[in-house]
């Protein structure tokens, strides 16, 4: 007998799928997936080799989760084009799915690497780094700003770049150098949230490019204060020239039990001199 032919019992048919026989019985009551042969006496089905084929793009699209009456109406009107419709619209899926779990490694990643960093931060060290260009959402604050209004204008100002869960963003604050300078260490302006995939676009408040000073605290809010003049005394003893905004950002939130366990980080810009930019170049700092 022709093997394409021969009648497979519904065990034989269901183990050669990898897949129970109850699925096969239910698909057969919902007219989605019937036997090839019912016997009138018993009602055992039986199935040949060449439905195997259907059953499989229909167990390939219930793991796609295709809703079942799609996956029904596509079954009752099969043909070349509804087939490439059908595979064409799953394959945006997908598409969609590897970019949000590609953002979501790309998070996880980050993640760990700041755990890493915590495990080995040195909080009294005072440091100078290189930041790349970085976009910010912003809104403006000032002392009299609630909490609850905070929270409000971040979430409306957000929403008109990024939709959606904001699991891979950074949040922070804004205090303005002169203000530092000046002893005004609660004159904050600004809230802002940084995405990682942000570009460049009209309203974003741009955090530029180049050298930075950086530092920590840890502890609640009272001491900070004592910080920034740590920092700025720092600048000075070094001849550096901050510039711009302090941007202050915690770093961890997700494992801090304690307010006094809360460490912030703080990043402050240089201005740099033209001769300071040569040697930088001449040192290979880019």
């Amino acid at each position: 007998m022709d093997k394409k032919n021969k009648r497979l019992t519904i065990g034989q048919f269901a183990a050669l799928h990898g897949v129970n026989k109850k699925t096969l019985m239910w698909y057969d009551e919902i007219g989605l997936f019937k036997p090839a042969a019912v016997n009138p006496e018993n009602g055992y089905r039986y199935y040949t080799y060449h439905q195997s084929p259907i059953l499989e793009i229909i167990l390939l699209l219930r793991e796609l989760d295709v809703p079942l009456p799609e996956i029904q109406d596509f079954m009752k009107n099969r043909s070349a084009e509804t087939m490439k419709r059908l595979l064409t619209e799953r394959i945006a899926d997908l598409d969609r799915q590897l970019m949000r779990l590609t953002a979501i490694r790309k998070t996880l990643h980050s993640h760990c690497q700041d755990m890493d960093a915590l495990l080995t931060l040195n909080l009294s060290e005072i440091s100078i780094v290189e930041k790349e260009e970085r976009c910010l959402v912003t809104v403006d604050i000032g002392r009299d700003t609630t909490f609850e209004k905070a929270v409000e204008l971040v979430t409306v100002e957000t929403a008109r770049y990024i939709p959606g869960r904001l699991h891979d963003a950074f949040y922070g604050s804004m205090i303005p150098v002169a203000s530092l300078q000046s002893g005004h260490f609660d004159d904050y302006t600004r809230l802002f949230i940084e995405l990682p995939f942000l570009r460049r676009k009209n309203g974003l408040h741009i955090q530029p490019k180049g050298r930075y000073l950086r530092a920590f605290y840890k502890g609640n809010w009272e001491g900070i204060p004592q910080r920034y003049r740590e920092i700025l005394e720092y600048a000075g003893r070094q001849g550096l020239k901050l510039c711009g905004y302090s941007y202050e950002k915690g770093i961890n939130e997700t494992v801090a039990q304690r307010i006094e366990d809360y460490i912030v980080q703080i990043e402050i810009p240089l201005m740099e001199s033209i001769s300071n930019r040569s040697e930088i170049r001449t040192n290979g700092i880019s």
